[in-house]
Order: structure tokens, then C-alpha cells, then sequence
């Protein structure tokens, strides 16, 4: 009796114990099992911002190395700023290729490196990249062209206030050194289809690069492609409207132009310009372009475009179950 009761003491989950053990041993020891699986909130967090914030560095880096390169192009152009000047047109390109490239490799392997809104609702809309993202992923990357917008700033502020004429002078002549404006003769129309064809370029280029029976770089390569790709699109297609090609690159740096004085002259200029050509230009492109390489030259499934049918899945699953009842058991066989 003594031991029955002995062993009816135990804790449900003490079973190979010793019965000596107490309900506060019992309980430390669980939470030292529980430390292994979960060492701390942040970790369990993280897990869940490391996709976010792999877009949100990613982008702030590509807009560091961007507008900083155009702050000092230009800036340096004013005597009272630079002796000489600090760069030309091929050096807007290559900071933005570079910019590109190393946004890339800091989120590729995390978050895959979209950096682009218009290649994130690309991928949702044509190769199965979840929904429930999007908008996380949209947030992380104005937010990332907001807080990148702002280390520059901040640090070409003196030499700003030198070209403006005084400290707190802002005009649209230095907003266009961070957000995008269009050539006075550029109609809307003509600033919108800029935009869009040089999107299309840049994520079929994308889509390929990804595409595994097409000619895929080499592991580790994608940002050099990309360096190329922009430096290309630059050099080719991007004197008229500064080649957005991605809404959080104008977006997140218009936002802060507005918050540092430049006021709402950023937003209403040209008609509010900055929503149908450096925002909606680069994502209609972006669809186009991902429509395009999946019609007529992607064959993966992962493609809506390519996607089996209902109909097409049945035929399948019966030609797989005629088959199999076709070959013979081994019964048979002997």
C-alpha cells in the first residue's frame, strides 16, 4: 500500500522520475526544457521581422548610395559647395547600380531581396508570393526609402542650405535630389510610359534571373546582375524622369522632403505627378513585364499563367491511377 501510494504521488509527466522529485523541481526543470526551444522574446520576434526589416535595410541602403550619389554630383556642381565638381551622369548610374547590388545582397537571402513594392505585388499577383506579405513588405520598403532619404539629408544638410541660399530655404530644386521629377517638356503621359517601360525591363530581367531553365547567374551573383540591369536602365532610359522604377525609392524620400520644409509643393507638382509616374508607372510596368516573361517564355508551374487546371489536374491524377493499375503486383509476376 505504501508503495501504491508512493507511485500515485508522482506528476503526470514524471513517470520515469524519481519519486522524491517535487512539483518546484518539476517545474524548473520543464522551464529549463522550454529555455532550449525558445532562449527569448526576441528571438521568437525576430523571426518574425527579419523578412520586414531585410526589406527595409535593403532599400534604405539601395537610397543611401542613390541620392547620395546625386546629392554629390550636384551639390558639388555650386562653387560655394565644391572647387570642382564631384562627378557626372555615368556616376548617378553606377551609385545607383551599386546601391541596387548591395540593398540586394544585404536582403536577398532573408527576404529575396524584392526592395521594390512593384516587383513584391509582381511576384504576389503572377508566382505565388503570399498575400498576407504584401503589405508588410510595401510598409518596411517606404519606410527603409524614409529613413535612407534622412541619413542623407542629414548629412548633406550644410551643403543643401549653401545651394538653397540660407539655412531653411527648400525649393523643388533640391527636393528633385532625393524624389523624382520629370524634364519640364515631359508630359504626364509621356513621364508615365518612361516609367513603365523601364520597369518592364527591369523585372523581366528579374524574372529571369530566377528562372531556372533560362540562363540563372551563378549562386551568390544575382546583385552583379542587377548592378548591370540599373546601371543599363540608367544610362539608357533614365535622363527624363530619373528613372524611378520603384515606388518606395520615390516615395519613402518625397515623404521626407515634406516633413524637412519642402511642404506640399512635392506632392502637388505637375497635377500630383508623383502618383501615376514614379508609383503607379512602376507598378503597371512591373505586371506587364511579369506577364509578358510568363506567357510566353516561363514553363515552371509556380506561374498562375502556368498553372495546371482543375480539368488539366483530373486528367493527370486518372492517367497516374491507370498506371499504376496497369502494372503488374508481384503475385502476378511470379
Amino acid at each position: 500500500m505504501a508503495r501504491s501510494a508512493s507511485t500515485s504521488s508522482r506528476h503526470p509527466d514524471s513517470t520515469t522520475k524519481d519519486i522524491s522529485v517535487t512539483h518546484e523541481e518539476y517545474a524548473d526543470e520543464k522551464e529549463d526544457q522550454n529555455l532550449v526551444y525558445y532562449p527569448n522574446r526576441w528571438a521568437e520576434w525576430r523571426e518574425y521581422l527579419r523578412e520586414p526589416f531585410a526589406e527595409f535595410l535593403g532599400v534604405a541602403i539601395l537610397i543611401i548610395f542613390g541620392t547620395g550619389v546625386v546629392c554629390q554630383v550636384f551639390l558639388s556642381a555650386n562653387t560655394g559647395v565644391s572647387a570642382t565638381p564631384r562627378g557626372d551622369w555615368l556616376a548617378l548610374n553606377f551609385g545607383w547600380g551599386v546601391g541596387t547590388a548591395m540593398g540586394v545582397w544585404v536582403s536577398g537571402g532573408i527576404s529575396g531581396g524584392h526592395i521594390n513594392p512593384a516587383i513584391t505585388i509582381a511576384l504576389a499577383t503572377f508566382r505565388g508570393f503570399p498575400w498576407k506579405k504584401v503589405p508588410i513588405y510595401i510598409l518596411a520598403q517606404v519606410l527603409g526609402g524614409l529613413v535612407g532619404a534622412a541619413c542623407v539629408y542629414g548629412n548633406y544638410y550644410h551643403a543643401i542650405n549653401i545651394v538653397e541660399g540660407g539655412v531653411g530655404v527648400r525649393t523643388l530644386s533640391t527636393a528633385g535630389l532625393f524624389s523624382t521629377y520629370a524634364l519640364p517638356y515631359m508630359t504626364n503621359v509621356s513621364a508615365f510610359f518612361d516609367e513603365f517601360l523601364g520597369t518592364v525591363v527591369l523585372t523581366i530581367v528579374v524574372l529571369a534571373m530566377g528562372d531556372r531553365r533560362n540562363m540563372q547567374p551563378p549562386s551568390g551573383l544575382a546583385p552583379l546582375v542587377l548592378f548591370m540591369l540599373v546601371l543599363g536602365i540608367g544610362a539608357s532610359l533614365g535622363m527624363q524622369t530619373g528613372y524611378a522604377i520603384n515606388p518606395a525609392r520615390d516615395l519613402g524620400p518625397r515623404i521626407l522632403t515634406a516633413m524637412v520644409g519642402y511642404g506640399k509643393q512635392v506632392f502637388t507638382f505637375r497635377n500630383h505627378y508623383w502618383i501615376w509616374c514614379p508609383v503607379m508607372g512602376p507598378i503597371l510596368g512591373a505586371l506587364f513585364g511579369a506577364f509578358v516573361y510568363d506567357a510566353f517564355l516561363y514553363t515552371g508551374d509556380d506561374s498562375v499563367i502556368n498553372k495546371p487546371n482543375a480539368q488539366a489536374r483530373r486528367r493527370n491524377l486518372h492517367a497516374q491511377s491507370t498506371q499504376r493499375r496497369q502494372i503488374p503486383v508481384a503475385d502476378e509476376i511470379v
